[in-house]
């Protein structure tokens, strides 16, 4: 007989005469997740996804739900891995399920977060290794999808494919989507194939932005790229901007801010101001609530926290 998992449709031969008489429960090695099925069932009959309690039919409109957001910027040192560390931690201390997946060759979220993963991203997309194997458990509530120098193995894995390659990490993280409220992803600086895939597997774009004049010359080619691939990826959206190393002791912080205001409006988020705090936090293996939670990184943190959640009194 065939056992099919409902949930990521991984089809498994079995025979039926070793299965225990009293055995009603199957748990899925690809997913993880455990669902009914019966022995008299037909071999080719899909088993079906209980709702017995409301519980149950709740949490299904909450897979529904899952937000995919990229923290993506073409330029580097604007503080794309620090928010996306101190974003996937702020949403886990909020009772969210939250996915952080390393896309960077760097694979600095392990480093950040004090954590040496032995596999990640790379051997999920490829297939060496099960779902359950390749995520590692950081946090209460959050997980990890490692990036790292065997990225470059992935890269040219996609540009070989003759079609399809942009969606590669969409389909490896296909079976993960409905375990997490939220998925994270750390883009790598420039603009390559990981960074096309996470674009194409995202819905939300976050910019952090430093205010500098250079960068906003780089946002503007960025936001070029990104309405490329608009054309091609129905529901992607720009959806926050972060100023990021505001110094109010320079003029050109509030000049820049100023412009940023006038051009994205309500995407526009509360600016993370250089504070000491955040650049000493991945030393010690933490995020910035954890490392020193009375300061103004911190703070300003919680207010993009806030603003992504739509939730006011987070953290109050």
């Amino acid at each position: 007989m065939v056992i099919t998992c409902p949930y990521c449709k991984r089809e498994y031969p079995v025979d039926k005469k070793k299965i225990p008489a009293n055995a009603k429960i199957a748990q899925c090695k690809a997913c993880g997740k455990k669902f009914p099925f019966k022995l008299d069932e037909d071999v080719t009959a899909k088993p079906e996804i209980t709702t017995e309690t409301p519980e149950i039919q709740t949490h299904e409109i909450k897979k529904v739900a899952t937000r995919k957001i990229a923290i993506s910027l073409s330029k580097g040192g604007v503080g794309k891995t620090t928010t996306a560390v101190n974003l996937a931690v702020g949403l886990a201390m909020s009772d969210k399920k939250v996915l952080l997946v390393d896309t960077d060759t760097q694979g600095q979220t392990g480093y950040m977060l004090g954590v040496e993963p032995k596999a990640g991203l790379t051997e999920l997309a490829t297939k060496e290794l099960e779902v359950h194997e390749a995520v590692f458990e950081v946090r209460e509530n959050l997980s990890l999808l490692a990036g790292g120098k065997s990225l470059g193995g992935l890269k040219r894995l996609i540009s070989r494919k003759d079609f399809g390659g942009e969606l590669t990490i969409r389909e490896a993280l296909a079976p993960l989507e409905d375990q997490f409220d939220y998925i994270i992803f750390d883009s790598s600086p420039g603009w390559d194939v990981l960074t096309v895939n996470v674009l194409f597997c995202a819905e939300e774009v976050l910019i952090p932005v430093s205010l500098e004049v250079m960068t906003l010359q780089g946002l503007t080619e960025f936001l070029k790229s990104v309405g490329a691939i608009q054309k091609h990826r129905e529901g992607l959206e720009v959806k926050y901007v972060l100023p990021t190393f505001f110094d109010k002791r320079v003029k050109k912080s509030f000049t820049i801010f100023k412009k940023l205001q006038d051009l994205f409006g309500q995407k526009l988020c509360t600016p993370i101001r250089i504070n000491v705090r955040i650049s000493e936090a991945p030393a010690y293996g933490k995020a910035i609530y954890e490392f020193a939670p009375g300061s103004h990184g911190a703070e300003d943190y919680r207010d993009l926290i806030r603003k992504v959640t739509d939730d006011d009194s987070l953290f109050r």
